[in-house]
């Protein structure tokens, strides 16, 4: 009786390794199959990696041997760009743009746009805006820039908008005057400006001209900093 029940413990024992060994087994299997699942995607990983840097090595390889151009990136100056503007009419656009562009990220959307010419009195349906936008949306986001926003003013001044435009009606109400001191030729009082001074004269004369506003609007704070001091010391005494 003890012998069977020895015995019976014994083939007990050799099932519970044997099925051990045989997950053991699969372990072992799936691991390696992941394994090598792991080193298809690492192997294309690399691939794809060399295959970018080696694109990246042959172009630096034109570009030193003068067969390609470096990308440079656009750096925008307005006065550089808009030169038929002065520095206080692209002052006024900037500040006009500031206060309509709400989300403060750089440009005027469709909600924007249709807000300010609501503002301006002259509201616009939504295809409109859209049209708007289009005639001057070089890169075509959907939205204005503030180098898409002077194009503009550029446009109206240089006639280049349709009388019938949403652009030009903007550039009407905006209460910026480019067709005083506008485009190059646009009327005699700026013809007789350009003849008389060069680009370069008229942009140093407008920022010394800027300088001494400047100059007189703290000396007029002074002034009255000190009519306030003597003020207050009539009423103290």
């Amino acid at each position: 009786m003890a012998s069977e029940e020895l015995a019976q413990k014994l083939q007990r024992r050799l099932q519970l390794e044997e099925s051990g060994a045989a997950a053991e087994g699969e372990a072992v299997a799936a691991k390696g199959e992941a394994g090598a699942g792991d080193e298809a995607e690492r192997s294309c990983l690399t691939a794809s990696a060399g295959a970018e840097l080696s694109a990246k090595l042959c172009r630096r390889q034109d570009i030193n041997e003068g067969a390609a151009q470096p990308r440079r990136a656009a750096v925008f100056n307005p006065y550089t760009e808009f030169k038929e503007f002065s520095r206080r009419q692209i002052k006024d656009m900037e500040r006009m743009f500031r206060l309509y562009d709400s989300g403060r990220d750089g440009y005027i959307d469709l909600m924007e746009l249709k807000l300010m010419m609501e503002k301006l009195g002259a509201p616009q349906t939504h295809l409109g805006l859209k049209n708007m936008i289009k005639e001057v949306d070089e890169d075509f986001d959907g939205k204005l820039s503030f180098r898409e926003f002077l194009l503009i003013f550029h446009k109206a001044a240089a006639g280049e908008l349709e009388e019938d435009s949403g652009l030009l009606t903007l550039a009407k109400l905006s209460e910026i005057d480019v067709s005083i001191e506008g485009v190059k030729g646009a009327k005699n009082f700026f013809e007789a400006k350009v003849q008389a001074l060069s680009s370069a004269s008229k942009f140093e004369a407008e920022i010394k001209a800027e300088q001494d506003e400047r100059k007189r609007e703290e000396e007029e704070r002074k002034h009255r900093r000190a009519a306030f001091r003597e003020l207050k010391s009539a009423f103290t005494q």
